[in-house]
């Protein structure tokens, strides 16, 4: 028998405890081996639990019982779930977690830990919820040379911009109705801001071309900048504005992983994910393209990743030998995004159709309802970023907004 520990009993620390004894005759069979719980680590009491037999406040208690094969740290943030982690790979006991700033922060040393001491590390839960696709990237997708992945990573802001699409809700009204919904935080920065789904980048990116990629290398913008009317202009354009995280591999051998609000075009299936669910998309030699949808968060969505993972572990005899990379000393094979080539779309007021084409060319105008008059929106040709910079200086008139168009060819 294997016994398990996890390591917070927050949303989806008790989901992952309720999950497992619903399913729990499955899931050992599945595993192949009898499993149970034995501590659940927090600092809270739970009087009246059904569970509250197997509480302690001390990892002492989990890390010096050699009964404990098994943790699920679900604990979020670096300290302690970092140390608490460390010492538990320390001994051999194999970690999953849901952690994604543990895992972009701390994954290459986490690894390394796990694999010196013959035991894994696991995190199927930190990027996609219970949308599979760290598993599919080192072992489905293996035969492929993946070039690219792109995904809406972060429900929360896709929330917040369908309202804004959908409903022509202004962003604030937009993230009002997410927060009392439950999907948003008192405090919503690491969602609106991109920091989640820079986190989750981080991991994809790490795991797809092998060198840890630190979440102070991307660039990362947020969606508190857009307003209904860039929403509008995506919906008539015939696409949509979302929040997408995206690594690609640039013609000199680098990547450029990136989060920021784009316009995706209709015919890219990203554009059609909508409320809270996610999407991550896969390019590569030989699949061309495919995509996972699902939920990304949530308490049981989650912990049926962390479950999953468990299962895994149990099954694994020795460290897997395709969930690494490697640890990165500096970011010399980060690709300057300045210098990536794409379009970009641009809101303006005070400037005529004219001078837009004068400075930028050939470019696609796009309207919506109750446009007033002074003002334009178009898309740009593909342009430098740097270049694009220096011609809006040269645009004049007031830009009321900018939004990079989705290109993963160039």
């Amino acid at each position: 028998m294997a016994k398990i520990a996890v390591l917070g009993f927050g949303v989806v620390g008790s989901g992952t405890v309720e999950l497992f004894y619903k399913n729990k005759n499955k899931i050992v069979e599945k595993a192949g081996t009898d499993l149970d719980i034995k501590y659940i680590l927090d600092i809270r009491d739970f009087p009246g639990s059904p569970f509250e037999g197997k509480f302690t406040k001390d990892i002492n208690d989990i890390l010096n019982d050699d009964e404990v094969t098994l943790v699920a740290e679900v604990m979020g943030g670096v300290n302690p779930a970092f140390d608490f982690v460390k010492s538990c790979l320390e001994r051999g006991k194999s970690v999953v977690s849901s952690n994604k700033e543990l895992v972009a922060k701390k994954g290459a040393e986490l690894l390394k830990t796990a694999k010196e001491h013959n035991c894994n590390f696991l995190f199927e839960a930190s990027t996609g919820g219970a949308i599979p696709i760290i598993r599919p990237l080192h072992q489905c997708l293996a035969a492929n040379d993946i070039t690219a992945v792109a995904g809406i990573l972060n429900g929360t802001t896709n929330f917040i911009l369908t309202k804004m699409i959908n409903e022509n809700m202004p962003f604030a009204e937009a993230l009002s109705t997410a927060q009392k919904l439950g999907y948003a935080e008192k405090d919503p920065t690491a969602d609106v801001e991109g920091h989640d789904a820079c986190r989750k980048i981080c991991i994809l990116s790490s795991l797809v071309f092998g060198k840890h990629v630190y979440p102070d290398w991307v660039h990362c913008e947020g969606i508190s900048s857009i307003t209904a009317e860039d929403a509008q202009y995506a919906e008539n354009w015939g696409g949509a504005v979302k929040l997408i995280g995206s690594v690609k591999r640039t013609a000199d051998g680098k990547i450029l992983p990136i989060v920021r609000p784009a316009f995706v075009c209709g015919a890219n299936q990203l554009s059609s994910v909508n409320d809270v669910f996610n999407g991550i998309m896969v390019y590569g030699d030989a699949i061309d393209q495919v995509m996972f949808y699902g939920r990304g968060a949530g308490k049981f969505p989650t912990a049926s990743a962390i479950v999953a993972d468990l299962i895994d572990a149990a099954k694994m005899k020795g460290t897997s030998i395709s969930q690494v990379w490697e640890d990165s000393k500096d970011n010399s094979f980060i690709a300057d995004y300045k210098e990536d080539v794409l379009p970009f779309y641009v809101r303006v007021q005070g400037v005529s159709k004219d001078k837009a084409k004068e400075v930028f060319g050939e470019v696609e105008f796009l309207t919506r309802n109750n446009c007033p008059a002074d003002e334009i929106a178009f898309i740009t040709p593909e342009i430098k970023e740097k270049d694009f910079d220096e011609k809006l200086a040269q645009l004049g008139g007031k830009v009321l907004g900018t939004i990079r168009v989705l290109n993963l060819e160039s």
